[in-house]
């Protein structure tokens, strides 16, 4: 099976050629600001997206009607289960109207859509960010008003996690499983028996603090700030997403610069890294009392998980009591999204309808 992959980011459009499971040709296109100026909105620049990914296929060798089917990362849509979805109308429209927020994630389902459409090939899209499988009792927040969300890294967690069932010679949805994704966001989930039972909102500031997020605060203390006369209603916002975490402690959202500033003495640093790694043990603590104890595995994965030499070691050490303790540094967008299509192709699962 020859599947073509479809990653848009912000700056970037990311799009790999997979022979069933390999990965045997990737290209990152890099979009500079004046590459993107001349576009309204994030919709308008898919014909642009569109001409960059033919034209690098057609440079290395590659024609379109050589595919068995392309999928697109998957943007914001209304909450949906886990799994693979076929490209429909409906789900252009919602994308297109940007209905539920826009971002470039939304292009994704569009242009697998319309390259598919040219070679009458399927089109899919794999575990959005949107994906909510949230049991009721984890949508109570502690007042009717706000519910809890699920917004989180589903792709990359559920990637790893039947990265790690099979190496127990075991099926995701035979296991309990909790995985923490450390990068600009961490979101850390609870998956029972392969649906992601409860998880923190990664994109609203909820959970532990990262390297650019400010996580839970103390709640009357935040509305102290947004009602101070200090701080507009976006600037509250940065607080929250962009200017918290890490950043808002150090200045930097790097964690090799933490890393060098501990290693050169900085007593601060360290305790702010220290910090951040109890957060994140605290909230595997909590998704496993959730589920009374009964854990198979606790995953530790995304960009964060290459620091191997503090923050990983503090991780491990809160939360090894629990449960075998796996590290799968990285993110594996791109092969989840090929799985995901494989295995609607050979029929192992069937597509979801949106």
């Amino acid at each position: 099976m020859f599947v073509l992959v479809i990653n848009p980011g912000s700056t970037s459009t990311k799009f790999s050629v997979f022979a069933d499971q390999d990965n045997v040709f990737e290209r990152v296109l890099r979009h500079s600001t004046a590459d993107l100026a001349g576009f309204e909105n994030v919709i308008a620049q898919y014909n642009f997206r569109k001409n960059v990914i033919l034209d690098a296929l057609d440079e290395a060798g590659y024609s379109l009607d050589r595919f068995d089917a392309i999928v697109g990362r998957g943007g914001l849509l209304r909450p949906l289960k886990g799994g693979t979805y076929r490209v429909n109308e409906a789900m252009l429209a919602d994308l297109k109207s940007c209905k539920y927020g826009e971002h470039a994630s939304n292009l994704g389902a569009i242009l697998a859509a319309a390259l598919a459409l040219e070679i009458d090939k399927p089109a899919y899209i794999v575990d959005p960010v949107v994906v909510d499988e949230m049991v009721d009792l984890a949508r109570l927040s502690g007042h009717p008003l706000i519910e809890r969300k699920s917004i989180f890294h589903a792709l990359n967690q559920k990637a790893v996690a039947r990265v790690i069932a099979a190496k127990y010679h075991r099926a995701y949805q035979d296991m309990n499983l909790i995985v923490a994704h450390m990068g600009g966001g961490i979101s850390v989930g609870l998956h029972r028996h392969g649906a992601t039972v409860d998880v923190n909102n990664a994109l609203d500031g909820d959970g532990p603090f990262t390297p650019e997020r400010a996580g839970s605060l103390p709640a009357s203390s935040f509305a102290g700030l947004c009602y101070s006369g200090d701080f507009t209603v976006a600037e509250i916002k940065k607080l929250l997403k962009g200017k918290g975490g890490l950043v808002a402690y150090l200045n930097t959202n790097d964690a090799r610069e933490v890393v060098q500033r501990i290693e050169d003495g900085d007593d601060y640093a360290q305790l702010v890294l220290k910090a951040m790694a109890y957060q994140v043990a605290k909230e595997i603590g909590a998704l496993a009392a959730a589920n009374k104890g009964a854990i198979d595995a606790i995953i530790l994965t995304g960009g964060l998980a290459y620091e191997q030499k503090y923050l990983i070691p503090w991780i491990i050490e809160g939360v090894s009591f629990i449960a075998p303790v796996e590290v799968l540094p990285g993110e594996f967008e791109m092969d989840a999204l090929a799985a995901g299509a494989i295995r609607v192709l050979n029929k192992e699962e069937v597509a979801n309808v949106y």
